[in-house]
């Protein structure tokens, strides 16, 4: 006899499971979100050849930090009207903003245009982040989370690698108008799709928008970085322009702190500065982003311009930083989960970085492959070490209803970071090849039709050199990019001294490593203090040893059953009716486990048989429940003091969620079509 339609017989009533709709819309979700966080990366390979082309290499810088800045300030918006108002329609107002902003970045006929599309560009960018995650929880019950937010991971992962190739792929073989185009095919493809078979249930909560919290604070992070990247380049640094700016951005500021206390729910809520961990870890995280994407921007130019590699090899050549900073963000995440120790990772991860951009200075025009790939390893190294840990325990260090905007916090100045990394980068750059220039060139003789000037604003003016020439033009470029990294090292060993003084509270049970969102880009992530419980919860309930849940549960319940047993029971006490045969067919539980474990609870009485089928005595019934909650209390036991069901009905619910989804959770195979589960 096999798992029915009707379910009350076989064992599938009330059982969820992801649906062909549901996967399609997957499917288009990564897609959006594959076109989103590739933007932040894909553009770095092509700048030189953009620069070229529309000249103005003094501004090189703004073409990643427009996107960077408008992403960041519409996150928290998209996030809360998401809530309000349904996300599947403002993510299809995100794609739309996204495409045009892409369409018109491709379409630029100088940098200002360029700069101001990219910021549009970078207002659908945020919209597709946050929501493209928030739709998952939407659509997908809480035991299938784990493998979901698995593939969301891998595509920021591959952004990271293919960013850099694809970029330089299509401005090689193609133009670099192609790296905007390449998007509209795409995004297309995925709003068609989101339309047809996304199906989100009705589920919006009010919110109280901090509309003037939210524009504040992007216009102070604004006026920050045009200081920093217009101040001694295009206007000197005691000019009244970048005072008044200086000036601006202070009033702002104060007005900023003003809004928040009054704010009903504020963008950046002032109380978690009085938490030491989360100001110290907010500080980490904006020198790791200004270090992050300063490097991931210049080192392009460096290996294209100093180094006369094509753009597609100047992809492949940044690989080596890409692999290291993977390899240690997912294995510091990691460590800490299971070990609780995780201060040794933000000292050595900030010290290792700052060890990066020293040896990042020592490049020249003569550096072999081999040296450049292991400098830019260790650099990305560096990286890994502490980006996964400062999530980590910012979430540590936060009560439960401050647990989202924490995390959302945390990423935020790590994304502000890396806006003004990029513009100081940019402002070091140009004021240093200016003066090495001169100085190369001090009393020689430039031929016709070539300037100074003209070698600032676009680097092929080099190849118009004579041969002998050359070399010191060269070398102005690369030591003028190497300078950068000497600048950021002392930014990168302040960060190192105040790794020390982070305090090592004992890691809670339910805090797991965040998935790559939270990580690899400078996106922040705007979710729920719920949302986020329910993810690390759902993480655990899949990472687990299932042979150890039941053990333990079994031992909390006070039984001397087989784990397969109580697994079996809670299987029926789901479903009503199993049949041993299909259940082991369709679980990863073998069948001589299952049949062992169908022995033993015949044998205790537990079952009985009707026809095929086992369903629950009164005295395996009471068993069922004992388990059931037992495994209610292992859950609430992760949360710690987040833990208090007295004030926290919210946590409370979704323990009972998570204890009904994840006892025996194991999904079944799909058999003669049916998409069933009996888990």
């Amino acid at each position: 006899m096999a798992l029915d339609t009707h379910g009350a017989a076989r064992g599938v009533r009330g059982g969820e499971h992801v649906g062909a709709d549901v996967l399609v819309s997957i499917g288009a979700l990564l897609l959006g979100l594959l076109l989103a966080a590739l933007d932040q990366t894909i553009v770095a390979t092509a700048l030189p050849t953009i620069v070229s082309d529309l000249g103005g290499l003094e501004h090189l810088s703004w073409v990643v930090t427009a996107y960077l800045l408008a992403s960041t300030a519409a996150t928290p918006l998209w996030g809360k009207l998401g809530d309000q108002y349904g996300r599947k329609r403002l993510y299809q107002v995100a794609i739309v903003i996204f495409l045009v902003g892409s369409a018109l970045c491709g379409m630029a006929q100088n940098m200002a245009e360029l700069i101001g599309f990219r910021a549009l560009q970078g207002l659908g960018g945020g919209g597709l982040m946050v929501l493209s995650m928030a739709i998952v929880g939407d659509i997908v019950p809480p035991r299938e989370r784990g493998k979901y937010q698995g593939l969301f991971g891998a595509v920021f992962g591959a952004t990271s690698v293919l960013g850099p190739l694809l970029g330089g792929l299509f401005t090689e073989q193609l133009t670099w108008r192609w790296v905007f185009y390449v998007n509209l095919p795409l995004g297309i493809i995925a709003l068609a799709v989101i339309a047809a078979a996304l199906h989100i249930p009705r589920r919006t909560s009010r919110h109280r928008i901090d509309y003037l919290g939210t524009f504040l604070i992007a216009a102070v992070a604004t006026c920050l970085v045009l200081v920093a990247s217009l101040g001694g380049t295009t206007w000197p640094w005691a000019s009244g322009q970048i005072i008044g700016l200086a000036v601006l951005g202070v009033v702002l500021a104060v007005a900023f702190v003003g809004v928040e206390r009054r704010a009903a729910e504020p963008v950046l809520p002032l109380k978690l500065f009085r938490i030491r961990t989360f100001s110290l870890s907010a500080v980490i995280s904006f020198i790791i982003g200004f270090a992050m994407f300063g490097a991931m921007t210049y080192l392009p130019t460096f290996l294209q311009v100093v180094h006369g590699i094509s753009p597609t090899m100047s992809g492949v050549h940044m690989l080596p930083m890409v692999i290291g900073l993977l390899l240690t963000s997912t294995m510091s995440g990691q460590i800490v989960s299971r070990t609780g120790r995780w201060k040794m990772f933000p000292v050595a991860g900030t010290a290792v970085t700052a060890i990066g951009l020293l040896l990042l200075h020592k490049l020249d025009e003569h550096s072999s492959t081999a040296e450049m790939s292991l400098y830019f390893f260790v650099f990305g190294l560096g990286l890994g070490l502490v980006l996964q840990v400062l999530i980590l325990i910012v979430q540590n260090a936060v009560s439960y209803e401050d647990l989202g905007v924490a995390t959302s916090g945390a990423t935020f100045f790590r994304s502000i970071g890396a806006s003004f990394g990029v513009a100081i980068f940019g402002t070091v750059f140009s004021s240093r090849l200016g003066d090495k220039l001169a100085d190369a060139f001090r009393g020689v003789r430039l031929p016709p039709g070539v300037s100074l000037g003209g070698l600032e604003a676009d680097p092929r003016g080099i190849g118009a050199l004579p041969a002998g020439l050359r070399p010191p033009a060269l070398h102005a470029f690369s030591s003028a990019i190497t300078d950068v990294f000497l600048y950021a090292a002392p930014v990168a060993l302040v960060g190192f001294v105040l790794a020390w003084f982070l305090k090592e509270d004992p890691l809670r049970g339910s805090v797991t490593a965040p998935d790559a969102s939270e990580t690899i880009p400078p996106n922040p992530v705007q979710r729920s203090s719920y949302d986020e419980v329910c993810r690390a919860l759902s993480l655990l309930g899949t990472r687990e040893g299932r042979r150890e849940v039941y053990e333990d549960i079994t031992a909390r319940a006070g039984y001397d059953l087989l784990p397969a047993a109580s697994w079996l029971l809670l299987r029926i006490r789901r479903y009503g009716s199993v049949e041993p045969y299909v259940l082991a067919e369709r679980s990863p539980v073998p069948l001589q486990t299952v049949l062992a474990a169908e022995r033993q609870v015949e044998e205790r009485r537990l079952v009985e048989r009707q026809g095929l089928d086992l369903t629950l005595t009164d005295t395996g019934r009471v068993a069922a429940e004992r388990l059931a909650a037992a495994r209610e209390d292992s859950l609430s036991e992760l949360l710690g003091d987040w833990w208090a069901p007295g004030r926290s009905t919210d946590l409370t619910q979704l323990v009972k969620e998570l204890t009904t989804e994840m006892c025996g959770a194991a999904s079944e195979r799909p058999h003669n079509g049916s998409v069933k589960r009996v888990s």
